[in-house]
């Protein structure tokens, strides 16, 4: 094991979910939550990433983002990462295939927003990170239809759980995505950028 990389033993279920969080917020917090309990995971790893290479304009540093996240994200089994800087890996295949590599055993589960399933076709070698870990689809405002009818969803619509069976997704051989429905939480870390606000802690 690398040193300064989080501890998991083989069996361990470990949702993992990416992105800049510049701002973490409690938007954030709110889909984590949930996707520990909907989605049966015994932990939850926020990736926060050196940079996206879909968006034009690069973060906030990496280590003030995600000091700020630790700020917001209070419980004991998650933990804020900066797992991509440490590997090396810009891209989102490329880290899961060195966290196999790293957690023989561990079950992981790529967590996304349903807005991120709309757009995950044009990601970097995006059936290949379905090949390799079930999808948890966290539905946001405004994007349920949208992503339900992605080219995305619609070339693994045959992987796909009902809802209901959620609970089982560590468990299901990928391909397999499930998606699950979220009260509306409007908050965005764009919003609150742009209003120049800091999310309180």
């Amino acid at each position: 094991m690398r040193a300064g990389l989080p501890f998991a033993p083989p069996g361990t279920r470990v949702g993992l979910l990416g992105g800049s969080f510049d701002p973490a917020h409690r938007g954030h917090v709110h889909i984590t939550e949930a996707a520990l309990r909907r989605f049966g995971l015994d932990r939850i790893w926020w990736l926060v990433s050196p940079g996206n290479p879909l968006k034009p304009h690069g973060p906030a540093p990496l280590r003030q983002r995600i000091e700020a996240a630790r700020r917001i994200m209070h419980h004991p089994r998650v933990e804020v990462t900066g797992i991509e800087a440490a590997l090396g890996t810009r891209m989102t295949r490329d880290t899961i295939a060195a966290l196999q590599r790293l957690y023989p055993g561990v079950r992981f589960v790529w967590l996304m927003g349903a807005d991120n399933l709309v757009q995950f076709d044009h990601w970097d070698r995006w059936q290949d990170i379905a090949a390799r870990v079930p999808i948890g689809v966290i539905a946001r405002p405004g994007w349920r239809m949208p992503a339900r009818f992605s080219r995305a969803a619609r070339m693994l619509w045959r992987a796909r759980l009902p809802e209901a069976q959620a609970g089982q997704l560590a468990q299901a051989r990928p391909p397999a995505w499930a998606m699950i429905n979220l009260p509306l939480n409007n908050l965005s870390s764009s919003a609150i950028r742009a209003d120049g606000r800091k999310e309180p802690t």
